[in-house]
C-alpha cells in the first residue's frame, strides 16, 4: 500500500489507468487501433457525468480509458470539456489506492487541497456494476485539457478491476511528463508521492509510451 506524501513510488508502478481523451468515441476507438492493433471494448457510461468509455488493457493492473461525452445524456463533464477536442490526447491519469480515507488525510497533511472522496460507477456492457471511490487534488499546473496531477481511486471489494476484462496485446512501457514549469510539476508529484520524469517543453504532455502488436506507439 502507498504511503503517500512519505513513500514515493514510480509512477510507471502505481497509476491504474490513463484517460485518452475524445469528442467521439467510436472515432476515438478506431484511431487507437489503426495505431496499435487492438479495439477497445465499450466499458459502458458514467451516470450524471455525461461521458461514456472504452477500454484496453495495458498489462498487468493498468488500462486505458478512452472518454468521450455521452450524447444520451444532458449532463456535461465538470473537469474535462472533451466536446472541445480535435484530436485523442492523454488528459489525465489515475494512481490507485486501498484506502482512499487515508490517502485524503496524507494528502491533506502534505499541505494538498483535495476534493471528495466521492462515489462513482458504470455498469459494463455484459449487465456488471462496477464502484469505485475517487479524490481530487487540486493544481493549479493544468493547461486546457491537459491535467498532470492525478486522481487518486480506490476500487470496490466486490468489483473487478477493468485490466482483467479489457482486450489484452499491449503493454505500458513508459509515463512520463512535459510542462513548461517542468520544476514545479515534479515538486508537485513528489508531494504527493510520486517518483516521474518531468521534462521542460512549452506545452503542457503525459506521454505514455505502449508496446503494441504493431510495435511501440507514443500517446500524448
Amino acid at each position: 500500500m502507498l504511503a503517500f506524501g512519505q513513500t514515493r513510488m514510480p509512477v510507471r508502478d502505481v497509476f491504474d489507468h490513463l484517460l485518452l481523451g475524445v469528442s467521439d468515441l467510436d472515432h476515438g476507438i478506431d484511431w487507437f487501433e489503426s495505431r496499435a492493433g487492438i479495439r477497445a471494448i465499450v466499458g459502458g457510461v458514467h451516470p450524471g457525468r455525461g461521458t461514456r468509455n472504452a477500454l484496453v488493457s495495458l498489462g498487468g493492473t493498468h488500462y486505458l480509458e478512452i472518454i468521450a461525452p455521452d450524447p444520451a445524456q444532458t449532463a456535461t463533464n465538470r473537469q474535462f470539456h472533451l466536446s472541445t477536442l480535435t484530436e485523442p490526447r492523454l488528459i489525465n491519469f489515475a494512481v490507485r489506492t486501498r484506502d482512499i480515507t487515508d490517502t485524503a488525510a496524507s494528502l491533506q497533511r502534505a499541505g494538498m487541497h483535495v476534493v471528495g472522496p466521492g462515489e462513482g460507477s458504470r455498469r459494463t456492457a455484459s449487465g456488471a456494476l462496477l464502484h469505485w471511490k475517487a479524490l481530487g487534488v487540486e493544481s493549479k499546473l493544468h493547461s486546457g485539457e491537459i491535467d498532470p496531477i492525478p486522481f487518486f481511486i480506490e476500487w470496490a471489494s466486490d468489483s473487478p478491476h477493468p485490466s482483467k476484462s479489457a482486450p489484452a496485446g499491449c503493454m505500458i512501457k513508459d509515463l512520463h511528463f512535459e510542462h513548461p514549469d517542468a520544476g514545479e510539476l515534479g515538486a508537485a508529484l513528489r508531494a504527493i508521492g510520486l517518483d516521474a520524469a518531468v521534462a521542460t517543453a512549452k506545452k503542457a504532455r503525459i506521454v505514455g509510451t505502449i508496446q503494441t502488436p504493431r510495435g511501440l506507439i507514443e500517446l500524448m
